[in-house]
């Protein structure tokens, strides 16, 4: 009697896909830095970055830079050996460094919020107090139209509030002529010459400004006067084409 016999080895047959492991990696690499990223902007969301204790603001953010680095650092590795590989595919490429960029656009926003909270805590001898830090322009739909944003900050004494008043002029010629218009004849979100404040580390003064007709913009004066106890007075200007340049 003959009896079947089991072949000593067995093969299975597995499709070769050239790349495949790569372009997964690519993939997955770039999946973890936009969670990331957008878990830090949910953070933002729920107010980061307007904590009522500045300190504490500006250890979360250093940890959160902290961390981003270490994300950089170990996606720029991937990138490096992803480019190593022999077949790449491109679309996964085109998303690990898309995501590269972002990353570094989130590192560089950082650096820039823990500078500014650390020249409130910690300012020099010559910038305590009341002060105007600065003025942005962004265009905005409407044509002629400027999205703005005015910052104010208390710096170095931030144990009690300090309130005022800030006015905004933008002074340009009309018709060859010197002409000064307040923001509140520009722009349907101020309603007083002078804009109330009141805060302790810093405050925004946020709308829109449409420049008239015939009117061409040379700078922007800010002058902010605190009241009270805390009494004093900042002012600053601002060159319309530095505001507006691209």
């Amino acid at each position: 009697m003959i009896q079947d016999q089991k072949p000593e080895h067995e093969y299975v047959v597995i499709r070769h896909r050239p790349g495949y492991r790569l372009r997964r990696t690519a993939i997955l690499l770039a999946f973890s830095i936009i969670a990331a990223i957008a878990g830090y902007a949910t953070g933002l969301s729920q107010g980061g970055f307007r904590s009522s204790s500045a300190e504490a603001t500006m250890q979360v953010l250093e940890e959160e830079l902290d961390s981003l680095r270490t994300k950089y650092t170990e996606a720029r590795q991937q990138v490096i050996n992803l480019e190593r590989g022999r077949a790449i595919d491109g679309q996964a490429m085109k998303q690990a460094r898309t995501s590269i960029v972002k990353l570094e656009t989130r590192i560089a926003s950082l650096k820039s919020d823990l500078t500014f909270y650390k020249n409130i805590m910690a300012p020099s001898e010559t910038s305590k107090g009341l002060q105007v830090d600065s003025f942005t322009l962004a265009p905005d739909r409407q044509p002629g139209a400027y999205d703005f944003k005015l910052v104010l900050t208390q710096v170095g004494n931030n144990k009690s509030y300090i309130s005022g008043v800030v006015a905004v002029n933008v002074i340009g010629l009309r018709d060859e002529e010197k002409e000064v218009i307040a923001l509140r004849d520009l722009s349907q979100d101020i309603e007083d010459l002078g804009v109330k404040f009141r805060f302790r580390y810093f405050q925004d003064v946020e709308g829109v400004l449409a420049l008239p007709d015939g009117f061409e913009p040379i700078e922007i004066q800010v002058v902010a006067q605190a009241e009270g106890r805390k009494s004093s007075q900042a002012e600053r200007t601002f060159d319309w084409d530095d505001l507006t340049e691209k």
